[in-house]
């Protein structure tokens, strides 16, 4: 080791450069300039509840998320509704996941594996888009971090059993954020196989395992009854898995340029399976139930950057015998090529036009082409969150369609009435403000009212105006004078 390397060990704290490395990344940005969009939504209008309410809710949709959502309910309460309040938690999470990267790097290598395995984390692209994401991903990624901290900690013979209390917490944690999460347990026992655990490790681990495992299976076996809310994901394809390719091959290179000492607890040991078994498994689960979103399993990232940072030291130490001053260049030289390359989808990740479409796009346009005794439809009901979210907009406007609220019918978009009795309510209207898909992203309708509502609105009325953006569209229809 050169004397740069150990005065680096010796005074350099290793997480606070990729922990502030990974907030200036999130706070770049936040707001992508005031756009929400329809899952965040969902967080922010069920966040704004009571809890009374968000209790009633979690019984029929979205339990697998009732923990994040009480924990927004408090945040919102606290510092009020906002895109910063929204998002801030998950900038957090994911600045504490990366400096756990950092300390998990230099604890298995040394400094500079830790430094660079946490800066690369901050700036892999899908850590980038759910660092800005008001949704529980980055919080999953934080837990399972720390979880990994304490159990190499453990298996480095620091951990006491307060570590193996906090690890199953942590654990815990993270199954009540989002239970497919729980792959980390298998992933941890492949890391204790490949470093031969003793077997009083291996009984504090199963220990830990299966108290926090079975704390979340009353959650699991709850939200199988709410299975119809993830119907719309894709079945599994060969196309899908290229991308979980692409990540363990990168990963399996960082594994075999990590060549550690003798009985030393390796980054691949750690890395590898924390990276390879979350991939896996969900594609396992998903030949039988269609699952595979990267979301579900982003916290496997921490492997892949784990990896990257071990790659990155050995590349160093290789170069330091013969070029020691150059050696110290590899890092920032790899980190700001890593930044020149990935600026334009850091760019396009912070821009509205890198979610589906905007929430609260239209707000503006609603107000300004409602009048006074006009009703509104939505098409299909989800795109009702558009007046959840900014309900100042829809002020005096009508809901004809509407039989009961989200709050009070437990729900994230109400209940609508029956198709005849909407039939009837548009017929009654001069005006109709209908707030729907943006011609680009709409799908076919499906549902009877959708139908009913697009056909009476074709027959019966005329188009006045419209307005496209970001994904949402405001259409204003005028009912056409009858005919003799």
């Amino acid at each position: 080791m050169t004397p740069h390397i150990a005065d680096l060990r010796r005074r350099l704290p290793v997480w606070l450069l990729p922990m502030l490395w990974t907030l200036a990344l999130g706070l770049w940005g936040l707001s992508r300039q005031d756009s929400v969009w329809r899952d965040e939504a969902a967080t922010w209008q069920v966040s704004e509840r009571p809890i009374a309410d968000i209790w009633h809710m979690l019984a029929s949709v979205d339990v697998v998320h009732g923990l994040y959502y009480l924990l927004m309910h408090e945040l919102f309460a606290c510092f009020g509704p906002s895109t910063t309040t929204l998002r801030l938690p998950s900038v957090v999470g994911m600045a504490v996941a990366a400096a756990c990267v950092a300390v998990v790097g230099r604890r298995l290598v040394g400094p500079w594996a830790g430094l660079g395995g946490g800066l690369a984390f901050g700036l892999l692209p899908s850590v980038q888009f759910y660092l800005q994401e008001g949704r529980p991903y980055a919080l999953v990624a934080a837990a399972a971090a720390t979880s990994t901290l304490l159990l190499v900690a453990s298996l480095q013979g620091r951990g006491t059993s307060l570590h193996w209390v906090a690890y199953g917490g942590t654990v815990l944690l993270c199954g009540l954020l989002n239970w497919l999460s729980l792959f980390i347990l298998p992933a941890h026992a492949v890391t204790l196989l490949w470093a031969r655990a003793r077997c009083g490790t291996w009984a504090r681990w199963l220990s830990a395992s299966v108290v926090a495992s079975a704390c979340v299976l009353p959650l699991i076996l709850f939200s199988r009854r709410q299975s119809g809310q993830v119907s719309w994901i894709p079945p599994l394809t060969w196309h899908m898995v290229i991308g979980p390719a692409v990540l363990l091959a990168i990963g399996g290179l960082g594994a075999c340029l990590d060549r550690p000492t003798a009985r030393r607890l390796s980054a691949a040991a750690v890395g590898l399976p924390l990276l390879a078994v979350p991939q896996v498994g969900l594609i396992g689960i998903s030949l039988f139930q269609p699952l595979f979103l990267d979301r579900y399993v982003l916290f496997s990232l921490l492997g892949l950057a784990l990896l990257i940072g071990a790659g990155l030291d050995a590349g160093i130490r290789a170069a330091g015998p013969r070029f020691p001053r150059a050696s110290m260049w590899i890092l920032p030289l790899t980190l700001g090529v890593a930044v020149g390359a990935l600026l334009p989808q850091s760019l396009a990740k912070r821009s509205p036009a890198s979610r589906v479409d905007d929430v609260l796009a239209i707000a503006s346009d609603v107000r300004r082409f409602k009048q006074a005794g006009d009703a509104v439809l939505f098409v299909p009901a989800a795109r009702r969150d558009t007046a959840l979210v900014s309900p100042r907009a829809f002020a005096g406007l009508r809901d004809i369609a509407l039989a009961e609220d989200a709050r009070k019918s437990g729900t994230l978009k109400g209940v609508e009435t029956s198709p005849g009795r909407i039939r009837a309510a548009m017929l009654t209207q001069r005006r109709i403000l209908l707030v729907t898909d943006a011609a680009a992203v709409a799908k076919p309708v499906s549902a009877t009212r959708d139908k009913v509502k697009k056909q009476v609105l074709k027959d019966c009325f005329t188009r006045v105006a419209d307005r496209q953006v970001r994904g949402r569209r405001v259409t204003v229809y005028e009912r056409l004078e009858p005919t003799h």
